[in-house]
């Protein structure tokens, strides 16, 4: 189901309102370029900041523009299970095709913890979940043995987005799963890594600024031919990395403004980015050749 290349969407905004024409493009590329699918109102998409309105706002949106087009995978995670829950019936009310639930974050639950989250939450709907895992920003992650226990007694946690940081964790998850269970990465700058163990695609920040080229990326490590996935993946690893440069999502703003496709500002507490960010940034659209 969720095999191939999927966009963490940004969310525009001018003086602090959605942009809605802006977001609408922005799909209306990505489809171009042939991605599999978006993801609206992950952490990308700015979601902390979102109030519940402007949340199903974007939501409704990206499936009305998709009109089928491609799968939207809505962000509905929350540190709070009860709106976790809340957004995802919301979210399956909407029309999206499946659900992306990061790990509750700040309040660091035990992994009974999270069993009990995320079971409220796949018991409330019959959507398709991804379980996402970035002990990052969370501070937890969800362990090997809990997402094979949610797999087995949910049979709609179907997948899992992987931020771990290591192609250690994917062998562990891939050996310890049922192969229908799919894997995808969750960082630019380890999906050939990933899938060389068993990811099957990448849910993308670079995918905002540079689809058509991940695809690519993506497709061919699908196909096995890594030298390609290779030589692709060095060709975008400067913008991999310099989209990282401040925190996400300022610096893909930053360079999707730089090709027209919107203004690139951000959300308070996330802030503009500083100069010598910008310099960066602008290098590896340079050397990507975006500019």
């Amino acid at each position: 189901m969720f095999e191939g290349t999927f966009t963490a969407l940004v969310t525009p905004f001018v003086q602090d309102h959605l942009d809605e024409a802006a977001f609408t493009r922005l799909i209306e590329n990505q489809l171009s370029a042939g991605i599999t699918g978006v993801v609206p109102v992950g952490t990308t998409g700015e979601s902390p900041t979102l109030n519940n309105a402007e949340h199903h706002r974007v939501i409704a949106l990206a499936v009305k523009t998709v009109a089928g087009r491609c799968k939207v995978i809505a962000g509905t995670g929350s540190n709070s299970t009860a709106e976790a829950v809340n957004l995802t019936v919301e979210a399956e009310r909407l029309g999206a095709d499946a659900a992306l639930i990061v790990a509750p974050y700040y309040n660091k639950p035990t992994q009974a913890g999270l069993l009990a989250h995320y079971g409220a939450i796949a018991s409330a709907v019959k959507l398709p979940i991804m379980l996402y895992s970035i002990p990052g920003r969370c501070g937890i992650e969800i362990g090997v043995e809990t997402v094979v226990t949610l797999a087995e007694r949910h049979p709609n946690i179907v997948a899992i987005k992987e931020s771990g940081g290591t192609v250690e964790r994917v062998s562990q998850l891939r050996a310890a799963l049922p192969a229908s269970f799919e894997i995808l990465s969750g960082d630019d700058s380890l999906t050939v890594p990933f899938m060389s163990v068993g990811a099957c695609g990448v849910v993308s920040v670079a995918s905002n600024v540079v689809p058509a080229q991940v695809v690519a990326l993506v497709n061919a490590a699908l196909a096995g031919d890594y030298v390609t996935a290779r030589k692709h993946h060095f060709h975008l690893y400067p913008l991999f990395k310099e989209l990282f440069v401040e925190s996400n999502p300022a610096p893909t703003k930053y360079a999707l403004s730089l090709l027209g496709q919107m203004q690139p500002e951000v959300r308070l507490p996330l802030a503009p980015l500083a100069d010598s960010s910008r310099a960066r940034v602008e290098a590896a659209m340079r050397q990507t050749g975006l500019r």
